[in-house]
């Protein structure tokens, strides 16, 4: 084959580094993006933030939505009554005529300092902060293991009651109970103690007592056990509870109450009573001292009525309003062609580059938002069940955009609604048919399923087919499988299950 050269004419998609920035940007959550930013800031020179209390250029600025300018007007206001009001409050602080009042000599017997002489942090300031305690926000929250180490070290022991008991208490998981077998651990325990089982027996039970009641116990049996034994014995039903307990909780458990009211011998209202109290006890204690930390959502967009209207704006917190620093721009020097210029020159270019994707990326934010509240007026002003299906690919060729990048804004992005904050990805679903041609969303089907699963009868819950049946009745089809997939996601059990005495 002979080589040769020849000239051809195409068009391709380059990722520039300018859209590989913007198209990062537009997927990043609102933390992320805030972080993303003050990097930014701190690598790049030609890029400020404005000063506490100073008024941002408004063409300098392009962070808030061009188009968006009652919502940048709101948030404007908003920062000025707030440093209206820190200036206020400085001002305030800084009058010294409360320092230099005469000091009587005679003060009241029972008054204190700050009521005849009230300095900085105390009065109507201090008040409303007093539960304020910043080392038990910023702190770890303490686990069950924690608890129970203390609750032991107040506790008097011996010193080989005290390794048995560590050696239970690290064996402890956060729901309260073993992980472990009790010989387990006395099998680990003979390696270094000469014991036998009935002292780490005997050890266990002191710990069993400790709170909260019922943790590290081998199962539920004993954990509801060990909660019973602590209840006085003036308790009513409280033996026929603790034989329930040990004989017959499989059968409790499977809701099986006309076996139960045969075994023992009760009648049905008495037998409700015993089971109450046995609902009564904590199945999991551990859940009582296991704490998470909150994780808050800050909204991109927020959804409210005005005038018989949904408006739609966007936060002006969740990115600072960014500017060119003018007085480093000012430096360039048109024909200078040294190391420095080319410095600023580059960082120019790279912060109105960076201005320009986030301004786009709160653009296309915008678009997408407005035809979501546009698709589902339904669901804000009635609720999940007039939820509509919606897909990826309406509200892209509604914005004229591909489907990648209407994944990429619903991602990790939230809308505060009047009925609380959702995920904007919560919005789209798929749908099923219905005897009149149309479409009904998946999540409105789960809020009917949830509805009548609350107003159905508790000696006799609904089946997932009877679910299905009533569902048709209002023209939905939907299978029985489908019924039982949707309440599994609702976290509602099974009709069995659900069966109750009262």
């Amino acid at each position: 084959m002979k080589q040769s050269l020849q000239l051809k004419i195409s068009q391709s998609l380059t990722m520039t580094p300018q859209l590989q920035q913007a198209i990062r940007l537009l997927q990043l959550s609102t933390i992320d993006l805030q972080q993303e930013i003050q990097t930014m800031v701190d690598t790049n020179p030609m890029l400020e933030l404005p000063e506490e209390g100073e008024e941002a250029d408004q063409e300098a600025s392009t962070s808030s939505d061009s188009g968006e300018k009652n919502s940048a007007v709101d948030g404007d206001g908003q920062a000025n009554n707030t440093d209206s009001a820190v200036d206020a409050q400085n001002v305030e602080l800084s009058q010294p005529e409360s320092f230099e009042q005469d000091i009587d000599t005679d003060l009241p017997v029972d008054s204190q300092w700050d009521d005849i002489y009230p300095g900085p942090g105390s009065g109507a300031g201090a008040a409303q902060g007093e539960d304020f305690d910043l080392d038990s926000r910023n702190a770890a929250s303490e686990t069950l293991q924690d608890h129970l180490h203390w609750q032991l070290n107040l506790t008097p022991m011996s010193d080989t009651d005290r390794v048995i008991a560590l050696a239970l208490i690290d064996a402890v998981l956060p729901s309260g109970f073993l992980s472990l077998p009790v010989e387990d651990i006395f099998n680990d325990l003979q390696e270094s103690l000469e014991i036998e089982l009935d002292e780490v027996q005997a050890v266990l039970h002191r710990i069993q007592c400790f709170d909260p009641v019922g943790a590290v116990t081998a199962d539920l049996r004993e954990c509801l056990l060990v909660q019973l034994g602590q209840l006085p014995e003036s308790t009513p039903w409280l033996e026929q509870a603790m034989l329930l307990t040990d004989k017959y909780l499989p059968e409790l458990g499977s809701r099986n109450f006309p076996l139960l009211i045969r075994r023992m011998r009760l009648k049905e209202a008495q037998l409700g009573e015993v089971v109450e109290l046995i609902q009564s006890l904590n199945p999991r204690p551990g859940d009582a001292i296991e704490t998470h930390d909150t994780q808050y959502v800050t909204p991109d967009v927020y959804v409210h009525k005005l005038n018989d209207r949904w408006v739609v704006e966007l936060n002006p917190d969740i990115a600072p309003r960014l500017r060119i620093n003018a007085n480093y721009a000012s430096l360039i020097k048109r024909a200078d062609n040294s190391a420095d210029n080319s410095f600023l020159k580059d960082n120019l270019q790279e912060a109105r580059w960076f201005l320009k994707s986030l301004q786009s990326r709160n653009e296309t934010l915008m678009k997408v938002a407005s035809r979501i509240v546009e698709h589902q007026q339904g669901f804000l002003d009635y609720g999940e069940e007039a939820m509509k299906p919606l897909v990826l690919h309406e509200i892209a060729s509604a914005v004229e955009m591909h489907e990648s990048t209407i994944s990429r804004v619903t991602t990790n992005k939230y809308m505060h609604t009047p009925s609380g904050v959702y995920e904007l990805k919560y919005f789209f679903s798929s749908h099923v048919g219905t005897d009149g041609g149309g479409e009904c969303s998946s999540t409105a089907i789960r809020a009917i399923i949830k509805k009548l699963v609350a107003q159905e009868r508790s000696k006799k819950p609904l089946s997932d087919s009877k679910i299905a049946q009533l569902l048709a009745e209002q023209g939905v089809k939907v299978a029985r499988r489908t019924i039982a997939k949707y309440r599994e996601s609702l976290g509602i059990p099974p009709s069995n299950e659900r069966k109750q005495l009262v």
